[in-house]
């Protein structure tokens, strides 16, 4: 990964998908195919004009090797043309990313990496405040619900819904086995690989706080017993964020202004009806 500082003063991180090999590779070969690179380019920069939090494409390089796939899972390997795509977000760090320092007791490594991540992306929380890991937590839960809430706005299926693939600043990333629904379908997988349908598009917001729940996981060696059971709290709190937002968002797309307590049955009602045209 690579900073660059912008004309205005933003920074930002150039990393290169399919460049090959790396030490995280977890024994592939680092290698992209061009198919996915060019959909990856195509909807990361989509995405972004439909002003939902993502990471930019910036170039895509077709490379001369050839990459053999089995593109649906069933033993069907083929050869195909390779690809780079250089793409650039404000951090590429995960709730895998602090996961993995917890499972290994890296603890001191843990509280560092955080304070790096709240210095340079959560401004509004204060480096000496003993509450800042609580903070920090609370708002990657509601701007982690408000995501998946303008994911589901525009019928966008991830496909790989896992700890490593959840950004700590709530920005789509890692576009690999993703769809848009063409008509509503809460089963719809864009993943073929996913077999038992845990990553379909109806179940995203559920694997939101699975994740959620694995960061506090890694956040409770760093944390004091009043501050665990705050965390707690505030966790459980996830699903009114999302629910919020989703109706918010949903309300906008109907042009229903003001509150009203049919809202909800009326959103609800019409996805029912869709499911069934």
């Amino acid at each position: 990964i690579l900073m660059v500082f912008c004309r205005h003063g933003e920074r930002w991180e150039l990393q290169l998908k399919g460049s090959g090999k790396t030490p995280y590779s977890r024994n592939g070969d680092g290698r992209a195919v061009l198919r996915s690179s060019v959909r990856e380019f195509l909807c990361s920069e989509a995405m972004h004009y439909l002003g939902i939090p993502t990471s930019r494409a910036a170039s895509l390089v077709v490379s001369d090797d050839d990459v053999w796939r089995d593109q649906f899972y069933n033993g069907n390997i083929k050869k195909e043309r390779g690809a780079v795509v250089l793409r650039l977000a404000k951090s590429w760090f995960r709730i895998g990313s602090i996961e993995i320092l917890a499972h290994s007791g890296e603890l001191d490594l843990q509280r560092r990496l955080l304070d790096f991540i709240i210095q340079e992306h959560f401004p509004s929380i204060a480096l000496n405040d003993s509450n800042r890991y609580l903070e920090f937590f609370s708002m990657v839960i509601s701007e982690t619900a408000n995501l998946i809430a303008l994911w589901m706005s525009v019928g966008f299926a991830h496909g790989v819904c896992n700890t490593d693939n959840f950004s700590l600043l709530s920005i789509t990333i890692d576009y690999g086995p993703f769809g848009f629904m063409d008509s509503y379908d809460p089963n719809f997988v864009p993943n073929t690989s996913d077999d038992e349908r845990r990553y379909k598009i109806g179940n995203q917001a559920n694997v939101g706080l699975f994740n959620l729940s694995k960061l506090l996981q890694a956040l409770k060696p760093l944390l004091d017993p009043r501050q665990k059971q705050l965390a707690s709290q505030i966790l459980e709190g996830y699903g009114e964020h999302y629910y919020s937002r989703f109706t918010e968002l949903f309300k906008e797309k109907l042009g229903l202004l003001g509150e009203n307590e049919n809202d909800n049955h009326m959103i609800a009602f019409l996805l029912k009806v869709s499911l069934l045209c």
